[in-house]
């Protein structure tokens, strides 16, 4: 069965998600705000304000919003981190429904994504807000860089999630492994700092070549290209990020395809 011919079932699991996430929570959906604009404010609190990151040159055009960075940074993370998060259990958190339920398999961690995504886009009102707040907000060419950033990471989760699923099932380790490889991922991604600082530290050649192989480093440098079109990644970085996201989704697919007879045995 294709995805598409689950795509009702898809949206259902979506709603159930955010509903049973939110059901007993006194602000709801405001959460989704909430607390990335508090992870934020902390950031900004030591960067921008002790050590004065706010000002580096390194900001550019950025000089004078470091907020608006920072904010825009922390909530396209905030998708990446909690679908990255949530993805590991998609299965294993769900195994008696998905033994039941007569639909292809890969809608469970799908819809862990798209769930996180639909948080994300509560989030876009903020950023406009602030974009006007800071005068950073124009109507040019470089809005289109949101459509593509949110493709290319919907692209990498996807394919990231049905690889951390499917391998979950069989190796419990992998959702111990990926609380770690978070927080690193967070710091080797630039989120609170910007792209311009790894590229003229003083570091070797190779690293920085590495560095760069993390498909969200093109991507969050396409997010804060909306608001600064001088941070628009260059053709070398857009094709390692777009390369490598895409070959991520072609590789989670087939590995989820191969493994999912253990998996569905092991469920």
């Amino acid at each position: 069965m294709t995805l598409w011919e689950n795509r009702n079932a898809l949206g259902l699991l979506v709603r159930r998600d955010l509903a049973v996430k939110y059901q007993q929570s006194l602000l709801g959906y405001l959460w989704s705000l909430i607390e990335p604009l508090g992870v934020a404010a902390i950031y900004w609190f030591v960067f921008g304000v002790l050590y004065g990151t706010g000002s580096d040159r390194h900001l550019g055009d950025a000089n004078n919003s470091y907020p608006l960075f920072l904010i825009t940074g922390i909530f396209a993370w905030s998708w990446a981190n909690a679908a990255m998060g949530e993805a590991t259990s998609a299965l294993t958190g769900q195994a008696r429904l998905i033994t039941t339920m007569k639909v292809a398999r890969q809608v469970f961690p799908i819809g862990r994504v798209l769930g996180r995504f639909a948080e994300f886009l509560a989030g876009l009102p903020i950023l406009i807000i602030l974009a006007i707040v800071f005068g950073e907000l124009h109507f040019d060419w470089q809005l289109l860089a949101l459509p593509l950033a949110v493709l290319l990471q919907t692209v990498f989760l996807t394919g990231l999630a049905l690889l951390l699923s499917s391998l979950n099932v069989l190796l419990r380790d992998v959702e111990k492994l990926m609380r770690l490889g978070l927080r690193v991922l967070f710091y080797a991604t630039p989120i609170i700092y910007p792209l311009a600082m790894v590229q003229n530290a003083n570091m070797p050649g190779w690293a920085k070549d590495v560095y760069e192989l993390n498909p969200l480093v093109g991507i969050m440098e396409l997010y804060h290209a909306i608001w600064y079109p001088e941070m628009f990644p260059s053709a070398t970085l857009l094709g390692i990020t777009v390369g490598i996201s895409v070959a991520l989704l072609v590789g989670g697919w087939w590995v989820f395809r191969r493994l999912e007879p253990a998996v569905l045995k092991e469920l």
